[in-house]
């Protein structure tokens, strides 16, 4: 699972639209997002609620607390939010440690209320926790004792009954419907691959549930079934996470591609850098440099997978290696060029493009004193690993090559104790 976070603007778009397909509750939300293509002139024409109504402007950022760090504005006139907005719009500001400006807002109706609760359903390894609290918003922190908490293992159904100890103190009056509420709620995480649901807080206007605040994350693996589901969605990058050139061309790559092309940048000046084959391996090759303490050495973490043909294998290679061998310090750098065992994916073709990069990159490696260290199996692999060998007697740069007799992350070992001897 990878649990990607949404906007709130979406999260609220996706549960209107479908909490009425899958459990019949039609819930009165409006919203509508602000950034920096916004023509103000024009707003209006396209939500013409915004003439009539008073409303509340937020930063739309993955972030939390927007109350609480004077964030947000309550009761304003749509002149008023043109007024804040373009106050706010591209003003760098610090959360959590975290700087960058700010590019989204989102504007909904002003809704007096008296009451708050608190919900949320996050998935978990063996099912998924539900909790509910009589006291939400701002201070959710401090009353979180007023919590109420159930775990629903993956293979049972979310009941009226199940659901009761949630909501066993609330008020006659609207204990069914907030009880009908959460189980449509769950449905809707369900059936459209949520990971993490929040509402904090929401409230009961005219006798029906109204999110006032809500953060939401999506399995992004399941994107394939959920196309016509979630529409045009958009998964933002962290707060403060900028994507540096080479990144943005990596995306650029993947977003044109069946197959996956990942790139982060994680040290610049990091001396062990990896290419390996597989979402799977490409965390374990990770966590073991990691693991064996030298984390603070990993240049970047990296994940091709999916077949990509060998000219996106050759662009992605280039980027790796220009990453890998910039600004040569004189000290000895490692490359791991990794997977497991594909099991439909040819080593030798996804190879081909790597070894183009490398002959293309010969002086940059040797300037650099990279060692590269292959470990891979699978379809073909004997060729592939065969054309590597002689890679390294043709380009004089140190190659050592493994297949699938060697354990997977053997050669993580090797790549550490290389770039810390002294020779």
């Amino acid at each position: 699972m990878a649990r990607k976070k949404i906007r709130e603007y979406h999260s609220k778009r996706l549960l209107k639209e479908h909490l009425k397909r899958l459990a019949s509750i039609d819930l009165d939300i409006l919203s509508a997002q602000v950034t920096q293509s916004t023509d103000f002139a024009e707003f209006t024409d396209h939500h013409p609620w915004l003439s009539s109504t008073k409303v509340v402007v937020k930063p739309d950022m993955l972030f939390g607390k927007r109350g609480k760090s004077g964030l947000v504005a309550l009761n304003l006139d749509i002149a008023e939010v043109a007024e804040f907005v373009k106050a706010r719009l591209g003003v760098e500001v610090e959360m959590g440690g975290c700087k960058a400006p700010i590019t989204t807002f989102i504007v909904e109706p002003f809704v007096p209320h008296d009451q708050e609760y608190y919900l949320s359903i996050v998935s978990e390894r063996l099912g998924s926790t539900i909790s509910f609290s009589e006291c939400g918003g701002i201070d959710i922190e401090e009353n979180w004792d007023k919590v109420k908490t159930i775990f629903l293992p993956t293979e049972k159904q979310l009941t009226p009954k199940a659901c009761a100890p949630l909501i066993a103190t609330l008020p006659l009056e609207i204990r069914e419907t907030i009880g009908d509420f959460i189980l449509g709620v769950f449905a809707v995480f369900q059936d459209l691959d949520f990971s993490f649901l929040e509402m904090n807080p929401f409230t009961i206007v005219n006798e029906k549930p109204y999110p006032l605040d809500m953060r939401g994350e999506l399995d992004d693996t399941a994107a394939f079934k959920n196309f016509n589901k979630w529409g045009n969605i958009e998964f933002p990058l962290p707060f403060g996470r900028v994507l540096s050139p080479t990144e943005s061309f990596i995306h650029s790559l993947d977003d044109k591609t069946s197959a996956s092309l990942k790139f982060t940048v994680l040290n610049p000046k990091g001396r062990i850098w990896t290419m390996v084959a597989g979402g799977g391996a490409s965390v374990i090759y990770a966590d073991t440099v990691g693991d064996l303490g030298y984390a603070s050495e990993l240049g970047n973490y990296a994940e091709y997978s999916g077949a990509p043909n060998e000219e996106e294998v050759l662009q992605y290679a280039r980027v790796v290696i220009d990453c890998a061998t910039a600004d040569p310090d004189g000290r000895k750098r490692a490359l791991l060029i990794g997977g497991g065992i594909a099991n439909f994916t040819d080593v030798a073709a996804t190879f081909s493009g790597i070894i183009r990069a490398l002959k293309e990159k010969e002086s940059k490696l040797k300037a650099a004193r990279v060692h590269i260290y292959v470990r891979r199996g699978g379809p073909n692999y004997q060729t592939g690993l065969a054309k590597m060998r002689s890679l390294g007697e043709e380009l004089g740069v140190p190659i050592q090559v493994y297949g699938p007799e060697a354990t997977m992350t053997g050669i993580c070992k090797q790549a550490i104790d290389c770039i810390m001897s002294e020779a």
